[in-house]
């Protein structure tokens, strides 16, 4: 009978992915290898399509009793929550609902890493029979292994990943992949380029020492950035990028090329989002009525994401000259869907900060903490950081988040978001709504989520609950009342509460009270997927 498996064309790539392994696996069914010298740390499985739909439609994942594999999940959410605080934890465990999504990771890399021509164009996954691949008997027991880096607003992480002769992930030592993470990210050295690039090399030496000798010069490694380094003038980020080149060149023994370190536009980001929480949750292939949105927030940019009706997207409004389309249009799992997305760079969590910096005036700003009298540094630039004399007021934050926003800009559309950008329409597409990244991340250090659930229902109003308290706090109080909360952060904590209730309810235009599904990210520790849409 004929082995079924997945099509993928993009980048001039054709290959096939086989489908036995897009069933969510236990780690120990997994062909084990020797220990490496990985990190040794804990982590969770990657949780099954079951799991999540279950976190979908109830709220929280199930435990039945006798279910071996989340009794093991539970006891390593135990055994971690010992050792790590929440805010490392979060940080470290950010994919438990979707990281490593093993679907995505072998698209990623057989469009990406694997050798190809670049290019633009759809891409398309479809269900096809496979009549005539075999694997030769020379390549039986081969192993490949890929390095990737994600170069992210707030920091830098690589992943290494091992895979046998039909593409399937296989276990470096106890773990489905080497993972490890540094702060701050790129774009923090935006005057320094080599610096930036040096930042590396502590993940960079973890990554390799992990890699059999005989095959790291044939094993690729890819460098991919996101919205940090978009976000810098002039030529800072080509410069940082070339430096990268330039590093993996010298001192790397990884086979690395000119085209592998790139940065990923915004509307990949939001793209590669939507399709693996939906393909994890079960919702490809059916209509667009059947999937659920995400917004994502990420450091430098944030990304919404849903699927609109035809209809819908052939009333789509025109973009200026060299920016991304607002639909791309999609066939995935023999149905097609007409993608909404859009990325608003400058907007991210920590860009945020500093646009609302840019809001007030001279005599400080109201989301400040009282009492911390500081600086702010972002993209490059520095903002002096204080509260005014009256004081934080949740009120008068409000108001300056809103001129940040650009809430009242022109709106040439039938309805905007902010910023006089289309709203796509709205409708079924984006009835049920997963938001992610840093809005888990507060929501669990503000304390109205618990940080070791993989997913949890809120509603937005939620943060505005949390920043009333937020903004009540004096500096000196803080962490006292936010333990959980970072000393970088502390002196924010009114501000990205206030910021992140305003950017859903008046940016995105959510009810205050309707539910949406906190998540941590589904892009690799803000990666997504690497192939091109």
């Amino acid at each position: 009978m004929a082995e079924r498996s997945l099509e993928v064309v993009g980048m001039g790539v054709k290959n096939p992915i086989n489908l036995k392994f897009l069933k969510s696996r236990k780690l120990e069914d997994l062909e084990s290898l020797p220990p490496s010298s990985g990190n040794g740390k804990i982590r969770y499985r990657t949780p099954s399509s079951a799991d999540l739909h279950d976190s979908f439609t109830n709220g929280g994942p199930e435990s039945p009793t006798g279910n071996g594999t989340t009794d093991h999940l539970e006891k390593m959410k135990r055994t971690m929550a010992r050792y790590d605080p929440v805010s490392d934890k979060i940080h470290r465990y950010r994919g438990v609902l979707l990281v490593i999504s093993i679907p995505i990771v072998l698209i990623m890399f057989v469009l990406y890493v694997m050798p190809g021509k670049s290019g633009q164009g759809a891409v398309v996954l479809e269900e096809f029979e496979l009549n005539s691949r075999k694997i030769g008997a020379s390549s039986r027991g081969n192993r490949n292994y890929a390095v990737i880096f994600d170069a992210g607003s707030s920091g830098s992480r690589v992943h290494v990943y091992c895979f046998d002769h039909n593409l399937d992930l296989v276990p470096i030592g106890s773990e489905l992949e080497l993972f490890e993470q540094i702060k701050p990210g790129l774009s923090y050295y935006a005057k320094d380029p080599q610096a930036a690039a040096n930042s590396l090399l502590s993940l960079l030496d973890k990554a390799e020492s992990v890699v059999p000798l005989n095959l790291r010069s044939k094993t690729p490694v890819r460098v991919g950035a996101t919205a940090g380094l978009r976000a810098l003038e002039g030529d800072a980020a080509d410069r940082i990028l070339q430096a990268v080149r330039d590093l993996l060149k010298d001192r790397s023994t990884l086979k690395s090329e000119a085209n592998g370190v790139k940065i990923l536009d915004g509307s990949q980001e939001g793209s590669y989002e939507w399709v693996t929480i939906n393909y994890l949750l079960g919702k490809l292939g059916g209509t667009y009525k059947d999937t659920v949105g995400i917004i994502d927030l990420g450091g430098g940019s944030v990304q919404m994401a849903y699927a609109i009706s035809k209809d819908a997207a052939s009333k789509t409004p025109s973009v200026p000259a060299g920016e991304d389309n607002y639909v791309n249009e999609m066939y995935l799992k023999g149905s097609k869907y007409y993608l909404y997305v859009h990325s608003y760079l400058s907007y991210g969590l920590l860009a945020a900060r500093a646009e609302i910096l840019k809001a007030s005036d001279d005599s400080g700003n109201p989301c400040i903490l009282e009492g911390f009298d500081g600086t702010y540094a972002y993209g490059g630039k520095e903002y002096k950081v204080s509260a005014p004399s009256s004081g934080t007021s949740m009120e008068e934050c409000r108001r300056v988040t809103l001129k940040a926003l650009k809430i009242n800009d022109t709106c040439t559309h039938m309805k905007c978001t902010f910023g006089g950008v289309w709203n796509g329409g709205g409708g079924d597409g984006q009835k049920n709504l997963f938001v992610a990244s840093f809005f888990f991340d507060r929501a669990a250090e503000a304390g109205f989520i618990n940080a070791a659930d993989p997913v949890a229902k809120v509603k937005p109003h939620s943060f505005a609950e949390a920043a009333e308290r937020a903004c009540g706090t004096k500096y000196a109080d803080a962490k006292a009342t936010f333990p959980n909360v970072g000393e970088d952060n502390l002196a924010y904590i009114c501000m990205d509460l206030v910021y992140q209730y305003t950017l859903l309810t008046d940016g995105f235009g959510l009810d205050p009270y309707q539910d949406v599904t906190l998540a941590v990210p589904s892009r690799l520790y803000r990666l997504e997927a690497k192939f091109q849409m």
